[in-house]
C-alpha cells in the first residue's frame, strides 16, 4: 500500500512531466507505475484519494468462532472438572459426552488470545541452559581437559581413582596418576607434574573439569593460580560439557586387556595404566586425528605422515583408475580442535568437541578397544 503522501508526490510529478509535454502513458512508465493505478488514486475533483483498503469493511470467514463460542472455551477450560488440563485432554473428554465445541488448535488460539495458556499442574518449566564457554586448540599445551574415573578394587565396592589430563588438540594423555582417594591434593599434584612434563608454564593454558569437589577444591584452585591455567568448568547437571575425558575413559576400560575381576593392589593398577597410556600415545591410531597417534600430532609429525598417506593414495590410484569412482580418501590434517564448540560449527569435521566426538576407532595392539563414543 502507497501511503497518502507519496501518491500526492507521484501524481505532481507525472502531471508535472505531462505539462511539460510528455506522454502521460510514458510518464507513468518512468516511474514504474500503471497509468489505471494513477487514474484509481484520483478522486472525482482532481485530488489524491488515501487508500481505503486498511478501513474497508470484511464480512467475518464463515469458519470464524462467534465471540459467544470462544466465551464458551474459556468457561469450558476453567471448568472444575477441566482446570488442571490442557485442551488435548480436555477436546476428547467433551466428544465422550457428544459435545463438540471447537478443535484442539482453536482452543489453544483462544487461550493464548485471553491470557490463559500457560503450564498446568505442579511439572517444572524446562530449564534454559546458558551455552557453554567455548575454547579453540590451535597446538598442543593450550587446551586440557581432565577427570577422575574409578578403577575396581579388589573387594566389590572398593575403587581406586585415576586421575588423568588429556591434551584436546592432539589427545595425548599428558598426565596420570593412580590413588587411593579422591582430594584436590592428588589433583594439584597432577596438574603441577604434567605442567612441567609438558614443558608449558608460559603457554596460557586452558584447564577443564566438571563440577566435582575435587576439581573445585582450594589447594587445586591455588595451584592453578600459581601456574597460570585457566579453570574452565561443565555447566551444572550437563553430561556432555566434558566428552574428552569420558570418552578417554571408555577406551580406557573397554579394551581387551581390561581386567573386569579388578585390580589386586593399587600398583597393579598403576602399572596396568602405564602400559595403556604408552599404547594409547605411541600406537593408538585415533580416528579424530586422521589416523595418526597421539604423540605424532603433538610432536607436529601428522602433516608429513598425512602427506605420505596421501601419495601413497595417488599413486594406488594411477595404477588401478578403475577402482576409484572420485577422489582419493581425504588425508588432510584436521586443524585446530574446539572444547564446546558453538553449533553453527559443532558439524564440521575436527572442529568440535563432539563432531561425533571425540569418537575414536579401536586400532590394532594388545590394548585395543572398540569405539570411543560420545560421552
Amino acid at each position: 500500500m502507497t501511503p497518502a503522501h507519496d501518491r500526492r508526490h507521484v501524481a505532481a510529478l507525472i502531471d508535472e512531466a505531462v505539462s511539460a509535454g510528455a506522454r502521460f502513458t510514458a510518464a507513468c512508465a518512468a516511474l514504474g507505475l500503471n497509468p489505471r493505478t494513477l487514474q484509481r488514486w484520483r478522486d472525482p475533483v482532481g485530488g489524491i484519494c488515501e487508500d481505503r483498503r486498511p478501513s474497508a469493511d470484511r464480512p467475518a470467514p464463515t469458519n470464524q468462532l462467534s465471540e459467544a463460542e470462544r466465551d464458551k472455551i474459556v468457561a469450558t477450560c476453567n471448568a472444575p472438572e477441566f482446570a488442571s488440563l490442557p485442551p488435548s485432554q480436555i477436546v476428547p473428554r467433551l466428544a465422550d459426552r457428544g459435545d463438540y465445541i471447537a478443535s484442539e488448535s482453536s482452543f489453544y488460539r483462544v487461550l493464548r488470545e485471553r491470557g490463559q495458556n500457560h503450564r498446568r499442574g505442579r511439572a517444572r518449566p524446562a530449564t534454559r541452559r546458558k551455552p557453554p564457554t567455548s575454547f579453540e586448540a590451535k597446538a598442543p599445551c593450550q587446551v586440557w581437559s581432565w577427570d577422575i574415573t574409578w578403577l575396581p578394587g579388589p573387594i566389590a565396592g572398593t575403587f581406586f581413582y585415576l586421575y588423568l589430563i588429556v591434551d584436546i588438540f592432539s589427545r595425548k594423555i599428558v598426565g596420570w596418576e593412580v590413588h587411593d582417594r579422591e582430594t584436590a591434593d592428588f589433583a594439584a599434584l597432577v596438574l603441577k607434574r604434567a605442567v612441567w612434563s609438558e614443558k608449558c608454564l608460559t603457554n596460557p593454558l586452558v584447564l577443564h573439569a566438571d563440577n566435582g569437589s575435587p576439581m573445585k577444591g582450594t589447594t587445586m584452585k591455588v595451584t592453578m593460580e600459581r601456574l597460570g591455567v585457566t579453570a574452565s568448568f561443565s555447566r551444572p547437571r550437563v553430561s556432555n560439557d566434558n566428552p574428552f575425558s569420558e570418552a578417554l575413559f571408555r577406551t580406557c576400560k573397554y579394551t581387551p586387556g581390561w581386567p573386569t575381576r579388578g585390580f589386586a593392589t593399587i600398583e597393579e593398577a598403576q602399572i596396568w595404566v602405564q602400559t595403556f597410556v604408552t599404547w594409547y600415545n605411541t600406537e593408538h591410531r585415533h580416528s579424530a586425528i586422521r589416523f595418526v597417534t597421539p604423540d605424532q600430532r603433538h610432536r607436529g609429525e601428522e602433516k608429513a605422515l598425512l602427506a605420505e598417506r596421501h601419495r601413497v593414495y595417488q599413486m594406488a590410484r594411477a595404477v588401478h583408475p578403475e577402482r576409484w569412482s572420485g577422489q582419493t580418501r581425504d588425508w588432510q590434517p584436521i586443524g585446530s580442535a574446539w572444547l564446546n564448540p558453538e553449533r553453527p560449527d559443532a558439524g564440521r569435521r575436527g572442529h568440535g568437541a563432539a563432531d561425533a566426538l571425540p569418537h575414536e576407532a579401536g586400532g590394532g595392539g594388545p590394548m585395543a578397544g572398540p569405539a570411543e563414543n560420545a560421552a
